[in-house]
């Protein structure tokens, strides 16, 4: 099937593109929503301006699309995103980076069934712990680059997902209830290389 993947640069969309691409499908675009509200429901928004790199080191198209990421009305932006997507790379279908929220999944299911295409959402459900031990194992390197809940402070920021992450991040859950994968959006990240790229991505994360 031919997709499209709705890519934030971080680790879910990353790794659902290279998900995507282990089980036959074609990748044959990025889609980037630009959101300038930076506490955008929808949206990833730090480092979103990297994502033109990392497209590049995928030898992939992206198609960048800006949005003011109101509540609600930002769907509307994404599901405009995915019509020109449809238009110009003839795409089939959509992935997504969603693990367990509810609240993503079910508003890019609509847009998708509306526009008669295929959601595809490969590592729903997952569980966490082992999820971020599939990133690993995969050979992604990744970096949190923004954190916002509690025992989550500036120490973690440029911190790279390992072993010790993932044993200090359980403790963080047990304590305040954090999820460990950061859906909830305790914690944003950058993929700064994967197999899907031709070489590491080199910037300085802030």
């Amino acid at each position: 099937m031919r997709l499209g993947i709705l890519f934030s640069g971080g680790k879910d969309s990353t790794y659902a593109t290279y998900l995507a691409k282990k089980f036959g499908h074609e990748i044959v675009c990025l889609i980037s929503i630009f959101s300038k509200n930076k506490d955008s429901f929808m949206f990833h928004t730090p480092t979103i301006n990297l994502t033109k790199e990392q497209a590049k080191l995928m030898n992939l198209p992206i198609l960048i699309y800006q949005t003011k990421g109101e509540k609600e009305k930002e769907l509307l932006d994404l599901k405009n995103a995915i019509e020109l997507a449809i238009k110009k790379y003839k795409i089939q279908g959509i992935t997504t980076g969603a693990l367990h929220s509810q609240y993503q999944a079910s508003r890019i299911q609509a847009i998708c069934d509306k526009l008669k295409i295929k959601c595809i959402n490969p590592s729903w459900h997952k569980d966490e712990i082992s999820y971020l031990n599939e990133l690993i194992n995969s050979k992604f390197k990744v970096v949190v680059t923004k954190t916002a809940a509690e025992g989550l402070d500036n120490k973690w920021i440029r911190r790279e997902i390992d072993k010790n992450f993932i044993e200090d991040i359980k403790v963080l859950n047990k304590k305040w209830g954090i999820h460990p994968a950061g859906e909830g959006g305790e914690y944003e990240t950058l993929v700064l290389n994967c197999p899907l790229f031709k070489e590491e991505l080199k910037v300085r994360i802030k």
